[in-house]
């Protein structure tokens, strides 16, 4: 009976830990999934702990609660589908299944698996209540395990083998699959996760040997509910620290715009005193021809500045946004078709590699297209009319945090020493004729209102390497690196 209170004791320790989770991390529902696996994992235990209450508690008693408890080691297949599920359909990129081992993991990891799954751990949990999984108790006198009860198996043993299997088999897969994922945080909370999983299992089986007794399993509890926690909280606090700066970013922004607009004011309501005084000037009949040829210009000039403060007024209102999750490559690929025209036109070839479907973000639709229309159209008319290889490509990537698109052109290229200030509104670089110099500008304030950012990675003669990154955006995930897919505008 002392051994049956030290195991029911520490299988209390997952359940006390899954309550301190649901104080702290209540925000996703991973952290109902890590709450519910806790809960399982204490009604395992209990599942064991019961068998040494032979004392205390009648055979069939004892028996009842074995078959309750069993639930907790049985639907623990479920419970962990559940999580990797949430993690896979909260990642902003679910890379095309390019080979028969990517192809079965992604199968895994559906809803309807999800629903399969769960209705098989039902039918085995059935079994274990029935003489054909569980027909009785046995006493067992093992030396290091003392005096307790034994379950006796029936025919159908084997399928909650099978069901036993299959937890392994799908645990391994989740070890394979977590390395394909780009980012850092749930690649190691998955690996992290499913190797702790695994390591209760394999403790959890040795119970079938009564030579081991029942305690393989209490240690297996202590170190899946250590280092779950562990990796857990650490996978937690990492996502809070990359939330905390993105906020901080975003802080920096929106006082930039606000002192941004209070310098704009301040200007017109000097402008505007500049303007009135003109006028009283003009009005006077003391001025000489060259007095109202220099208040002509003060005049111009006044109006001038007038026009650059409307400008920069609504280029600063841009950042009125509405954001929503929507697939980066659909955004992409709207913008070459709008473009169409203009690269036909010049006789410009443009190549997008798209590496991930989807690649969702969270995003403004409207304005990232514009984005991504004023890149090709810069580009093109950076291109000379006698270059003999007029060509834009595009390309995606994802490292552990941020999502990457390649921008390219073989324009005549930027000057290196105006590689910062090309993005500052109001200058052209170039013998660009046409325009305001707040293209680029543009793309620049809407690259940092998603939180990301722009600048140039190489350029030259040969053409300019742009390079945009933007934050994935909350639960992240990357994917399997496959071979681009091509979409080409070549020339007509």
């Amino acid at each position: 009976m002392v051994i049956g209170i030290v195991i029911c004791a520490i299988g209390l320790l997952p359940l006390f830990l899954a309550l301190s989770i649901s104080k702290v991390y209540n925000e996703t529902k991973l952290s109902v999934g890590m709450i519910i696996c806790m809960i399982l994992i204490t009604i395992w235990q209990l599942d064991v702990g019961v068998l040494y209450f032979k004392d205390v508690l009648s055979e069939d008693r004892v028996l009842f609660l074995f078959k309750l408890f069993h639930a907790g080691a049985i639907f623990i297949l479920p419970t962990v589908l559940y999580m990797v599920y949430w993690i896979i359909n909260n990642q902003p990129s679910v890379t095309k299944k390019t080979n028969w081992l990517t192809k079965m993991s992604y199968a895994l990891f559906t809803k309807k698996a999800l629903i399969g799954f769960t209705i098989w751990s039902m039918v085995v949990y059935f079994i274990s209540w029935t003489n054909l999984g569980v027909t009785g108790l046995g006493v067992s006198n093992e030396r290091f395990a003392g005096n307790h009860y034994f379950p006796e198996y029936g025919p159908l043993l084997w399928v909650y083998f099978l069901h036993v299997a299959a937890i392994v088999f799908f645990l391994l897969v989740v070890c394979v699959f977590s390395l394909r994922i780009r980012n850092s945080h749930f690649k190691n909370f998955l690996m992290g996760f499913s190797f702790n999983t695994l390591l209760l299992i394999v403790l959890g089986a040795l119970n079938f040997i009564p030579l081991t007794g029942l305690l393989t399993s209490s240690i297996g509890v202590i170190l899946f509910s250590v280092g779950s926690i562990h990796i857990f909280v650490k996978f937690n606090v990492d996502l809070k620290i990359h939330s905390y700066e993105l906020m901080e970013k975003q802080k920096k922004l929106d006082y930039t715009g606000q002192l941004t607009g209070s310098l704009i004011h301040e200007v017109k309501n000097t402008n505007a005193i500049i303007k009135s005084f003109s006028r009283l000037l003009n009005n006077s009949g003391d001025l000489t021809e060259s007095d109202k040829q220099t208040l002509e210009m003060i005049s111009r000039s006044s109006e001038h500045l007038d026009q650059l403060t409307d400008n920069y007024n609504a280029y600063m209102k841009a950042s009125a946004l509405a954001f929503k999750t929507e697939d980066l490559v659909e955004i992409i690929e709207e913008s070459i078709e709008f473009s169409a025209g203009m690269l036909q036109e010049n006789k410009v070839e443009l190549q997008f590699a798209n590496t991930y479907s989807p690649l969702n973000v969270y995003l403004n639709r409207t304005n990232l297209k514009q984005v991504f229309i004023n890149l090709i159209k810069n580009s093109v008319e950076a291109m000379p009319e006698d270059k003999p290889v007029k060509k834009i490509s595009i390309s995606t990537e994802i490292d552990d945090k941020n999502i990457i698109i390649h921008f390219k052109d073989t324009g005549k290229g930027i000057p290196q020493e105006n590689w910062v200030s090309v993005f500052d509104p109001f200058i052209s670089i170039g013998n660009k004729k046409r325009g305001m110099g707040l293209g680029l500008p543009f793309v620049k304030k809407m690259m940092i209102e998603h939180l990301g950012d722009i600048h140039i990675v190489e350029s030259s003669p040969s053409g300019t390497h742009f390079k945009l990154e933007i934050p994935q955006e909350g639960m992240l995930n990357g994917g399997n690196y496959q071979k681009p897919i091509e979409y080409r505008f070549d020339n007509p």
